[in-house]
């Protein structure tokens, strides 16, 4: 019996797949004419995780988040830090059994205050992150999504209904980056972004910086160009430090410098909030009020000593911080 060949529309790719056809994500097939999920309720990776670890600083700050992802990804990156499983068969993984239900119930047993998607892509587990998104809301438990954001506008719009908040990865603003070492493409990314915030999904960026790829100063300037003009000068922007991973093994870690320049930068630029990741007692991680100076939340790696707003404003001067703050 011959079936037909099923299209999915959930990510720019939009494979077509002929019967028992694999997406380029590894997890998405078609069966018998209808495209199934090869990883729905079999997470790979499960973990009660910082809220700073993924990393969010301006959402409930010092809260546990309860962490899952499934194999697979829709991009492949070379540099890639969970390539074990983001870059991998769903059926050579070690998998658990997670319905959605159990998840929500294990995370509010123990003590979480949101779920996170996470690890490798969220998008292509899209249906058991929407479905536990939606009992978790039930629960009064918040969601997180920490994605490259390549996805489809409609998709992405029906997972905004029931995201509280996103991490972005940024690779670059270059688009032959994204072709050349993460065989993806730039606008889908940024378009992304714009619907989020248009959507009220509270959201803020990291920028992996990779020593001779994407360090240029030109090109982080007209990243945080885009980012001021097209979401705000509040958006929070994490600058994160490469370590040789994946296919990039021959590269040296990002000087501390480089970071610390970037941030530098960019806040001259005139966005409020930036951070370096990777590199902790630089003085990187804190949360500074952008109107007196003054440090409002004071961090150490993922831990917070510190917490000096009230009522969502600067407990210094009143001036309004920009987050989720209960």
């Amino acid at each position: 019996m011959s079936y037909p060949a099923v299209r999915c529309n959930l990510c720019p790719r939009e494979c077509e797949l002929s019967h028992l056809e694999r997406g380029d994500c590894r997890v998405r097939i078609n069966y018998q004419g209808k495209l199934i999920s090869l990883v729905y309720g079999k997470p790979c990776a499960v973990h009660i995780d910082p809220i700073e670890k993924k990393p969010l600083f301006h959402f409930l700050p010092a809260t546990r988040v309860f962490s899952l992802a499934t194999a697979g990804c829709n991009l492949h990156c070379k540099f890639c830090q969970n390539w074990e499983i983001s870059q991998i068969n769903p059926e050579d993984t070690s998998n658990l059994t997670l319905d959605p239900d159990k998840v929500v119930r294990i995370a509010r047993n123990k003590g979480c205050q949101s779920i996170a998607y996470t690890y490798s892509e969220p998008i292509i587990f899209y249906e058991y992150t929407y479905d536990t998104s939606v009992l978790a809301h039930q629960a009064g438990l918040r969601n997180v999504l920490v994605t490259a954001g390549f996805i489809n506008e409609k998709p992405l719009r029906r997972l905004c209904k029931v995201a509280d908040a996103a991490n972005v990865d940024l690779k670059s603003l270059s688009d032959e980056y994204y072709q050349r070492i993460c065989s993806g493409r730039l606008k889908p990314v940024l378009d992304s972004l714009k619907i989020m915030q248009e959507e009220g999904v509270f959201i803020e960026i990291t920028n992996l910086i990779i020593p001779t790829l994407n360090d240029d100063p030109d090109l982080m300037r007209r990243m945080c160009d885009w980012i001021l003009n097209q979401l705000g000068p509040e958006a929070p922007l994490h600058f994160s430090r490469f370590h040789p991973q994946y296919k990039l093994r021959n590269l040296p870690p990002t000087p501390a410098e480089v970071l610390l320049r970037a941030r530098d930068q960019a806040m001259a630029q005139g966005l409020y909030y930036v951070y370096t990741g990777n590199i902790p007692g630089s003085g990187g991680e804190n949360t500074i009020c952008p109107n007196c100076k003054n440090v409002v939340i004071e961090r150490i790696g993922y831990h917070v000593p510190g917490i000096h707003i009230k009522n969502g404003t600067c407990a210094f001067c009143g001036e309004k911080i920009h987050g989720v703050w209960s």
